[in-house]
């Protein structure tokens, strides 16, 4: 006969668990000073004006999965966003189909570079990473030559972000999308279980016949491919192009995947997860200035709750390992 769980156990053995109950935390203390925080339009808002981290989010966690890191992914952004401003700028390309096709081939070849420099160079991926940030972003001030493209360069490109299907904003639409897609592959194909086997034991990964410089390659490409889809989002959420567009904003990406459990040393982390940290990360930008929080002030709070929220992870994680060798106990 099966003990039954206490709620305490249930909570601290799911990593997802233990983050859901610290995200209705949240939006209880919030809601609480600001009644208007949880209303549609609000959360439609937040959601559609950080779609690009909770995008990358996932770009990263494959990319932590099997143990590497990955932070050009803003200098990536800004090279095809740029490219995508001066197209429209200078009226060489119009059509917003195009458009998000040309961000997402720039931002493939960006991590297509950047996975054959680390999978077949040997290349350390904070080294290699490192450098592309500065080369990117050089590159996307090169493509604006001093220029930036603002709102009225932008034509109908701009109301993309405005635009709504079955009532869901686009870039909001494209998030779900990107995240149900992921979901299914880490979770069903083949592909996940090899990036999971590659993060959690090269070595035994190789043997048991998987092309671990392969899968190493594919994930820094889909970690640039989202960089580049991000980058078109990010001119039609903002309404601009700018060379410095999210400068910095890596550590934000990187953030949302530890605050949902994702391991830095890989091999372990979840969709559901990511999804959890980027949407705390998002709540937080958001509440900080709701909430009267000097804005000198809110990067202080926002690293004492992200530092709070990873305490809560390691605790979890180690109740769920002293969980499972109680279970091999003979």
């Amino acid at each position: 006969m099966k003990e039954k769980k206490s709620i305490w156990k249930t909570i601290t053995g799911s990593r997802e668990a233990s983050l859901l109950i610290v995200l209705i935390i949240l939006c209880v203390v919030i809601s609480f000073r600001s009644p208007s925080f949880l209303t549609l339009k609000s959360i439609s808002d937040m959601l559609k004006n950080n779609a690009v981290i909770m995008i990358m989010t996932l770009g990263m966690l494959g990319v932590l999965l099997i143990g590497g890191i990955d932070i050009s992914v803003a200098s990536t952004l800004a090279f095809s966003g740029m490219t995508v401003g001066m197209l429209l700028k200078y009226q060489k390309v119009e059509n917003t189909f195009l458009l998000f096709l040309i961000a997402i081939g720039i931002g493939a070849a960006c991590g297509l570079i950047i996975g054959l420099v680390i999978a077949k160079g040997k290349v350390l991926p904070i080294i290699a990473t490192m450098g592309f940030m500065y080369i990117y972003r050089g590159m996307a001030y090169m493509i604006g030559n001093s220029q930036w493209a603002s709102a009225e360069n932008l034509g109908n490109f701009k109301n993309f972000a405005l635009g709504k299907v079955l009532g869901i904003n686009n870039v909001v639409l494209i998030m779900i999308i990107c995240y149900i897609i992921f979901f299914v592959v880490m979770k069903w194909t083949k592909t996940g279980r090899k990036i999971y086997a590659v993060g959690s034991n090269r070595e035994a990964a190789s043997i048991s016949g998987i092309n671990t410089s392969n899968v190493e390659l594919m994930v820094y490409t889909v970690m640039g491919t989202l960089a580049g889809l991000c980058g078109a989002l990010a001119v039609a959420v903002y309404s601009s192009a700018q060379p410095n567009m999210l400068y910095g904003k890596e550590m934000d990406v990187i953030a949302a995947c530890v605050i949902g459990g994702v391991s830095m040393t890989g091999g372990r982390g979840s969709v559901v997860g990511a999804f959890l940290g980027s949407l705390i990360l998002a709540i937080i930008a958001k509440a900080l200035p709701l909430v009267g929080i000097d804005a000198i002030a809110q990067n202080t709070v926002k690293g004492v709750i992200i530092l709070v929220v990873v305490i809560l992870n390691v605790i979890t994680q180690r109740v769920m390992d002293k969980n499972n060798l109680k279970g091999r106990e003979m």
